[in-house]
């Protein structure tokens, strides 16, 4: 881990709610006045939408273990992780930017589904922010979680991972259900392998349980709301925690275990500012020291 310049990571899988933290990441940055050098897991696929096709379709036909942008075989773990470590040494190092759409695409007079070019993070920055599928992995020839400072994990409970899978991808994206189906079993292994280890390694964990029926996922019509959820939070280590300041802080929380505590969904985005900001805060200063 570094000292110097510091690297936060929030991964989770697809459709896990990352992008909520995210927007209470950027609140702390901005009320802080922090520069972070943000980097997109998506930016670390190693192929674009067109080329994954290909190269699903290529590895089903082939009769092997189909690959997925969950496992090693679609992403640059290595890069990733060199751009971790090399920002945590000299507070910069290579990103790109995936374009996911015509809007992200237009400035840049590419295709949507590519990449841009491969630039060096420009000296100066406070920090370095990953929010992504794979802020803590670790493979075979990789390992990303060794260079985080502070690993954020942000995992719902499966079958509303999978609600809020199918909703966005048949809303959205125009998929049929059945092939959202057939996404979610291609990548079972990789999920197990590669997505679910991180949660281990996380220094905070925010897992979101529905208190609504979601038994059956693949018949769900409507992705339940915060306010239809509670948010179990797990500490790696509670030594420290001011859990009496959180209860007092939330209204209806509880002390679940001694490292977890549990806060209505509604209060998630609150939760994640209060538990987060002082963490921040701490490696930033020790990084300046």
């Amino acid at each position: 881990m570094s000292k110097k310049y510091p690297v936060i990571a929030v991964t989770g899988s697809s459709g896990a709610g990352t992008s909520t933290v995210k927007s209470s990441f950027e609140h702390i940055f901005r009320r802080e006045h922090l520069n972070a050098a943000v980097v997109e897991g998506d930016s670390f696929h190693r192929y674009d939408r067109e080329a994954m096709k290909l190269a699903v379709a290529d590895s089903e036909k082939s009769g092997g273990r189909p690959i997925s942008h969950f496992g090693p075989e679609a992403n640059e773990f290595e890069k990733l992780e060199t751009l971790f470590k090399e920002y945590g040494e000299t507070g910069s190092g290579e990103r790109r930017l995936y374009l996911h759409n015509e809007e992200e695409a237009a400035p840049y007079n590419q295709k949507p589904g590519t990449f841009t070019p491969w630039q060096l993070i420009t000296p100066g920055t406070d920090l370095l922010f990953y929010e992504g599928l794979h802020g803590g992995v670790k493979s075979e020839t990789a390992d990303v979680a060794k260079y985080v400072d502070l690993l954020v994990g942000v995992v719902p409970i499966v079958n509303l991972e999978w609600i809020q899978k199918i909703y966005r991808d048949t809303e959205a994206r125009g998929y049929s259900a059945e092939a959202v189906t057939h996404t979610i079993l291609r990548r079972m292994h990789d999920y197990v392998h590669y997505i679910t280890p991180q949660f281990s390694r996380t220094h905070v964990n925010f897992q979101r349980v529905p208190t609504v029926d979601t038994s059956n996922p693949f018949i769900a019509r409507d992705i339940p709301s915060l306010d239809e959820s509670m948010v179990v939070i797990r500490f790696q280590n509670h030594r420290g925690v001011d859990f009496p300041y959180l209860l007092n802080m939330i209204k209806d929380s509880f002390v679940s275990r001694p490292n977890t505590i549990v806060v209505p969904g509604g209060k998630m985005g609150m939760a994640i500012e209060l538990i987060l900001t002082p963490l921040i805060l701490d490696i930033v200063a020790k990084s300046k020291q």
